[in-house]
């Protein structure tokens, strides 16, 4: 597999700041060199790989070593007095399994794993997938003691253990909160322990698996629990059955008080990556590798669906073996963007003897200057939301989805192997359920030039970054001066970023959108600003952004959209923000809103053309039209799927948003029946739906006047981008979208 993977601490830099690589290498030494990118698509039939090397002080070779990735999810809280001087105890906590049958799962542990074995966790074992009680003496003695009734996958249950140190006996509870004839899964157990004593020691307390030990100052843990833990409790002596639903259900009665060592409430603090304890000791922790949080808990009945609203509600934490926010690499060098460096799109180019690794990023123009009047919005928003997708390995309907076979590259593989390196938010975790967070402190494999994907139609095969190069490849053939932002800069500084430049330039699959990216482009159009939306399925999906954890993302697939899961309900409201998640047209922004056309229908083998409609000949569009013929079709040709309307597709509509003043200039047509309405809008199933058929199936490119005096134009079509370059830049396409970034770039204001 893959010899050397990297990434970086940041994805945009500004001249006169510096950022960091992190670099996970087999061979003994390999070279690092910057280089500007023009173009990632390696298909002959194009312009081809074209990449610019820069002569920086990072530019040299360095020496390799293995970094590795701890995945897995869990909370860790610092050891204290408490616990350390614990004899007798009581550990509980309302747990959901989802996968009790994969081997031991730590739920509540305080546990040293090395160089003996000490303490005691609370855990699923791995004999049957029950509740068990291990203990360990600091002398080389462990003893599991279970209940031995197998737990049910996804059903809610009270689990709880004490162990009295005078008279070594252990009491096991396990109890099923909801009743099935015929299963046989509610245990109590009482045993003596054969251990002389519970060693001491003062190692973490963890929640979700238990403590290993430490790495390069990375708290390491194993058996990581796949599940939800809701209320964890854990008093200094035996408590009865009915002391232990007081601590549980209610504020901790103050008789009880001074018997709790700690008395967690994952309900506090939802937003942030801390755990608090309402127990007298304080004993709070942080979350490690982003688990999800804002999960219905226990007690949840439906009665509100925002955490906000009942957070009593939402008390659990749902932990995943396969959770990875931060890879923690250690730095191998660092790199000071030299101020006289052109904005644009760049990348840390290394090679280690046949083997090569990009690593990309952008470098935007001075903070609260523009050095173009053009700006290129890098869509880092959805470049996380695709990271690492495994789909091409994991999804049985791929090849169904794409109407061919699907090709499986080395990063596929690596990632197929290597799942540590986590996968998209397209993706599931290992118990099945869905992955709503994503974060660029990993290798990210597929945000690469040279990368090619099944998602990428016939011909090329892009998607996502590697299709977006072919925009960045045209702008650099027009010789117009751009600047380019990405969208984490335009959600953290919003306005100040794109306000000093006249036009925007959208990449081909500006997905993923936060509230604050909206609010900054429509800004951005109220005061006279210009979008060139030449994507499509674009500012789709309402993401949020962690406040306190740079570059983590959230997405929840609600009710509606093109989706490859659906959250459970009640949990459609982000952790991040409370905000509720799913498609910005569930939350009263549709695209059209935005651009004047919106997602209609989606297929992945061949692109086709637009035919003109009669808004072409109006004198309002005469500019864009200028050079091409009145019946001339529009992109009958290019690199993705062998024409510009393809992949994904959007429509005008105007009671979805599209402005009365819109112009349709053109719409596509006779797509392949591999192409299918979006789901959003159908009511009921019925025949007819795909492009032969339907005339939802279609793109239209858009054009309209603001109020302010600014425009839009929107050519509606990922695989648009795939056809500028044809015979060599002189074609249709390109002369249309040429024509209108200088008149966007041309200061006068539209009527």
């Amino acid at each position: 597999m893959l010899k050397i993977t990297a990434y970086a601490d940041k994805i945009s830099v500004v001249p006169g700041e510096a950022i960091e690589f992190k670099v996970n290498c087999e061979a003994s030494e390999y070279k690092a060199d910057l280089v500007r990118l023009r173009c990632g698509d390696e298909n002959p039939a194009g312009p081809g790989f074209q990449e610019k090397v820069i002569k920086s002080g990072a530019s040299k070779s360095y020496k390799g070593r293995k970094q590795v990735i701890h995945a897995g999810s869990f909370v860790a809280v610092p050891s204290a007095p408490a616990l350390e001087g614990l004899g007798s105890f009581t550990l509980q906590a309302y747990v959901w399994p989802t996968t009790p049958a994969k081997g031991t799962q730590g739920l509540i542990s305080y546990w040293r794993e090395t160089p003996k074995k000490s303490g005691a966790a609370l855990i699923i074992t791995k004999r049957d997938g029950s509740l068990a009680l291990c203990l360990g003496d600091d002398a080389g003695k462990i003893e599991v003691i279970n209940t031995g009734k197998p737990l049910v996958a996804r059903e809610w249950y009270f689990v709880a253990a004490s162990y009295d140190a005078k008279t070594k006996e252990v009491k096991l509870y396990q109890e099923p909160l909801k009743h099935y004839a015929r299963t046989n899964d509610r245990a109590f157990l009482k045993r003596k322990s054969t251990l002389k004593s519970i060693g001491k020691h003062d190692c973490p307390l963890i929640f979700g698996a238990y403590f290993e030990g430490m790495d390069k100052g990375r708290t390491v843990c194993k058996g990581h629990f796949n599940g939800k833990i809701d209320r964890p409790r854990i008093a200094n002596r035996v408590l009865n059955r009915a002391e232990m639903m007081e601590v549980a259900k209610g504020p901790i009665p103050a008789h009880l008080m001074s018997d709790l060592v700690g008395a967690w409430d994952f309900s506090i603090g939802i937003t942030t990556t801390r755990v608090t304890d309402t127990g007298p000791n304080r004993l709070d922790g942080e979350i490690v590798q982003m688990p999800a949080r804002a999960m219905t808990g226990y007690n949840w009945d439906g009665s509100e669906m925002s955490w906000r609203h009942a957070p009593e509600q939402y008390g659990a934490i749902h932990f995943h073996d396969d959770d990875i926010n931060d890879a923690a690499w250690e730095t191998d060098f660092s790199f000071v963007v030299p101020k006289t460096l052109k904005s644009g799109l760049y990348a840390m180019r290394l090679k280690a003897g046949k083997d090569e690794e990009y690593v990309p990023f952008a470098v935007r123009p001075p903070r609260g200057k523009a050095t173009a009047k053009a700006v290129y919005l890098m869509p880092t928003a959805s470049y996380l939301a695709y990271a690492n997708e495994c789909m091409v390995t994991d999804a049985p309907l791929a090849q169904l989805l794409t109407g061919k076979l699907s090709t499986v590259n080395t990063q596929n593989m690596h990632l197929n192997e290597r799942r540590e390196y986590g996968a998209s938010c397209y993706d599931t975790h290992s118990d099945g359920s869905g992955i709503c967070y994503s974060s660029r402190l990993r290798p990210v494999l597929n945000m690469r030039p040279k990368y090619s994907s099944w998602l990428g139609g016939t011909g090329s095969g892009l998607w996502q970054f590697n299709a977006d190069t072919h925009i960045v490849d045209w702008l650099d053939h027009t010789g117009i001066e751009y600047d380019v932002v990405s969208d984490e800069d335009l959600h953290l500084e919003g306005l100040s970023v794109i306000e000093n430049h006249q036009v925007l330039i959208t990449s081909t699959h500006p997905e993923y959108s936060s509230k604050e990216m909206l609010d900054a482009l429509e800004a951005f159009k109220a005061k006279g600003g210009r979008i060139m939306y030449l994507g499509a399925n674009g500012f789709y999906w309402r993401v949020a952004f962690h406040k306190s954890v740079p570059g983590t993302m959230e997405v929840r697939r609600g009710e509606g959209g093109i989706r490859a899961w659906e959250a459970r309900t009640g949990e459609y409201y982000m952790s991040f923000t409370g905000e509720y998640g799913g498609l910005w047209r569930r939350n009263g922004r549709a695209p059209q809103t935005t651009a004047g056309t919106g997602f209609s229908a989606q297929g992945f083998d061949l692109s086709s053309y637009y035919r003109q409609k009669p808004d072409a000949k109006n004198p309002r569009a005469a500019f864009v039209m200028k050079g091409i013929g009145a019946n001339e079709l529009i992109g009958d040709f290019g690199l993705i799927g062998g024409g510009a309307a393809g992949l994904e597709l959007d429509r005008a509509d105007r009671l979805l948003g599209t402005p009365p003043n819109a112009l349709v200039l053109a719409s596509s047509e006779n797509h392949t029946n591999i192409y299918l309405v979006v789901c959003e809008e159908i009511l009921i199933n019925y025949p007819g739906l795909g492009g032969q058929e339907n005339e939802l199936v279609r793109a239209d490119i858009v054009f309209y006047e603001l109020a302010s005096g600014g425009a839009v134009f929107s050519t509606s079509s990922i695989a648009w981008a795939g056809s500028l370059s044809h015979n060599n830049y002189k074609n249709n396409v390109a002369r249309m979208t040429e024509n209108v970034l200088k008149r966007f770039v041309d200061p006068t204001p539209f009527s």
